[in-house]
């Protein structure tokens, strides 16, 4: 009995430890991070989907911007690596013109449930294939998901709908709050605008700033 005592107090002892360590899936890299040179700290600034006991990072970006389409796959290779509390949030921007409509497109996709597969088919057919128009209508967006397995209609529908309006004006809001200006750009926790030399340099300070986040939790 003493013997299983003393094991089972070893192990709530070793517990938290056990539990950080299994945390601790991406180690930040490089030196810490300097405040205003390589992030800006955003005076009152919240996230744009906050989901409780986790670290959003968002990700504010253009369908039709090249540098955001280069970016994407890289994003997605360092998203794999987070640990369970860190979420990536996609943020489409739209600042006007052709990004209105694919603004839209993605929160549609979104409201549909397909994001997960649309959105890197959309940059790929933009960028790459040629599938896509630069300044879209409705109905060439909805024959192009339409190919991915969305009905046409049911595109269409949520594309127009009450709450993708509401969706891009929560977006025009978050990115204005945040200083955002230019795409890709990464927001930590709605706290922290990532600057950065290089499309890795703002990973590398996004790590940082999340590993904060997550100690001060």
């Amino acid at each position: 009995m003493t013997g299983r005592l003393v094991s089972l107090l070893l192990a709530a002892l070793l517990l938290p430890s056990i539990s950080l360590a299994a945390g601790k899936s991406l180690a930040p890299r490089g030196p810490v991070p300097v405040a205003g040179t390589d992030y800006e700290l955003i005076k009152g600034g919240k996230p744009f989907a906050p989901v409780a006991g986790k670290v959003e990072v968002a990700e504010v970006f253009g369908y039709t911007c090249p540098a955001c389409a280069k970016f994407e796959p890289m994003l997605a290779a360092w998203k794999a690596k987070l640990p369970a509390d860190v979420k990536v949030t996609p943020v489409p921007a739209p600042f006007g013109g052709p990004w209105i409509p694919y603004a839209r497109a993605y929160f549609a996709g979104e409201a549909l449930g397909v994001t997960a597969h649309s959105h890197p088919r959309v940059f790929r057919a933009l960028h790459d294939a040629g599938e896509l128009p630069r300044n879209p209508t409705a109905d060439e967006l909805a024959a192009f998901y339409a190919g991915l397995g969305v009905p046409a209609a049911r595109f269409t529908a949520a594309y127009a709908s009450p709450a993708v309006d509401a969706q891009l004006e929560r977006a025009r809001e978050f990115i204005e709050r945040s200083g955002v200006e230019g795409t890709p750009a990464l927001v930590v926790d709605g706290k922290y605008r990532v600057r950065g030399s290089s499309y890795e340099d703002m990973l590398r300070i996004a790590e940082h700033l999340i590993a904060r986040e997550r100690q001060a939790r």
